[in-house]
């Protein structure tokens, strides 16, 4: 890629719409609103995940909604459906969530499998994703690293697929950095990683892989420091996806001096 070729306006591009930032954000986990606020404000993401069945944004008028601290009309809100184990609580929970937020189409869709591992129940997860897409909503879905299923959810109509690098809050990194390029690779829609991320590096990994993007919560979330890791993830989904578009130099088994012998005056 010559600098001519390199793309004017690198956006991530999901359901439709434009977005500069590809470092979605989860919301839970933090130590309170105000904590959440600045972290998001932090991490520039654009995306930002709501456990319907765990977060108030309207449901309970008595306690603090997280849509005063973040605003519908600056960020993307996607409901997502943690804690969901069927499909039927699932597709109840994306309903909720189009009503809660006038008409919302956008959601992640999330049905796991136990409570111990996490892991997506693939046929539960397909079964909601098929009714969802009947009812007209957009899909974004969390699965697991098998680029078979990841083309599955992609031709069913699934508007972005998020298979996971780790068990969800892990921390463990991208497992399986090979499962991950080759659903890149095959893809049509966008393919974020989603779940697992512990560090600044793990994010940039999953760019340098060829990700659409990123989405974490644990790792900001439970940081030391929350908002100074999210500034950092923020540099870490930046620099991977240049390093990307720029394009790795070919790993070799010897040495290739820096400075070239050929033409030397001496």
């Amino acid at each position: 890629m010559t600098r001519s070729e390199y793309p004017a306006d690198d956006d991530l591009i999901v359901a439709g719409k434009t977005y500069r930032s590809r470092l979605l954000l989860g919301t839970g986990k933090y130590r309170d609103l105000e904590e959440t606020r600045l972290a998001i404000e932090a991490s520039g993401a654009q995306i930002v995940t709501v456990a319907i069945r765990r977060t108030n944004i309207g449901q309970d008028r008595d306690q603090p909604s997280l849509l005063d601290v973040i605003s519908p009309k600056k960020y993307t809100i996607l409901p997502n459906t943690a804690g969901c184990y069927d499909a039927e609580s699932a597709i109840r929970t994306c309903q909720l969530a189009r009503e809660l937020l006038d008409g919302h189409a956008l959601v992640k869709l999330e049905v796991l499998g136990d409570e111990k591992t996490l892991y997506p129940d693939i046929p539960e997860t397909l079964k909601a994703a098929e009714t969802l897409i009947k009812d007209h909503f957009n899909i974004m879905v969390y699965t697991n690293d098998d680029p078979v299923m990841a083309r599955r959810f992609e031709e069913m109509g699934c508007v972005a697929v998020m298979p996971l690098a780790a068990p969800i809050g892990s921390g463990l990194g991208i497992r399986n950095p090979y499962n991950i390029r080759t659903i890149v690779e095959n893809a049509r829609v966008p393919i974020l990683v989603d779940a697992g991320v512990g560090t600044a590096s793990d994010a940039t990994i999953a760019m340098e892989l060829g990700c659409d993007g990123v989405l974490m919560n644990t790792a900001i979330a439970w940081a030391k420091h929350p908002v100074l890791m999210a500034s950092a993830m923020k540099k870490a989904v930046e620099s991977g996806r240049e390093a990307w578009l720029a394009g790795r130099i070919p790993r070799r088994a010897y040495a290739s001096a820096s400075s070239p012998i050929d033409n030397t005056f001496f």
